[in-house]
């Protein structure tokens, strides 16, 4: 196989896989790690006995999750001060009060939506610590997303894996796939929400 991915996981094994999923959302340059790519062929190579699939999702769920909760911490500690100006070049208040009502609004769907969007599941949870996002409520869907996350994308690669025969050639594309179509509900979520906000105005 010619994918990147595989060496690193086969390298960097259990270990290497948790803390990419950590990482992803753990820290602000997270957003430059393959995060759908890295559980897919995590999936696939566990169809091919390489990964014990329930330790893949186990540490998926647990890298992803620990990974958001600091992403919160850093954004509510890190955050405030980072835009304590007013007349700030970069922040004004007013947007931070925006976000607060947006995530006091949309909170949780952003969060298990954003899971499925590269980049964006890295800010999520940082913007949802500055906006000082009811903390428990965090918790809940930060738990569903990574669960969803983690644990769909590699039982996919895993089905696949095991049921298209040398399904190793078509990796990429397979991947590709994945990744577009995992980002389908919340595109189709902002959709319809921009068509009620237009209704309601009318």
């Amino acid at each position: 196989m010619h994918f990147p991915l595989t060496p690193f996981l086969k390298t960097a094994g259990y270990i290497g896989f948790f803390g990419a999923a950590f990482a992803e959302s753990g820290f602000l340059v997270g957003f430059l790690f393959p995060g759908d790519s890295l559980l897919f062929t995590a999936g696939f190579l566990s169809s091919q006995g390489f990964f014990s699939l329930p330790l893949i999702i186990g540490l998926g769920i647990s890298g992803a999750f620990a990974g958001d909760i600091t992403g919160y911490w850093f954004g509510k500690f890190v955050g405030p001060k980072l835009f304590r100006r007013k007349d700030s070049r970069f922040f004004h208040q007013y947007y931070l009060a925006r976000a607060q009502a947006f995530y006091e609004r949309h909170g949780g769907k952003a969060l298990v939506f954003a899971r499925f969007m590269p980049i964006v599941r890295t800010f999520v949870p940082i913007l949802a610590g500055v906006a000082k996002m009811h903390y428990p409520t965090f918790l809940l869907y930060n738990g569903i997303g990574a669960f969803l996350w983690a644990a769909g994308i590699p039982i996919l690669g895993f089905f696949l894996g095991s049921t298209i025969p040398g399904v190793e050639y078509y990796l990429i594309p397979l991947v590709l796939s994945v990744i577009s179509l995992s980002m389908v509900p919340a595109i189709v979520h902002l959709l319809l929400e921009k068509k009620k906000r237009r209704d309601r105005a009318f």
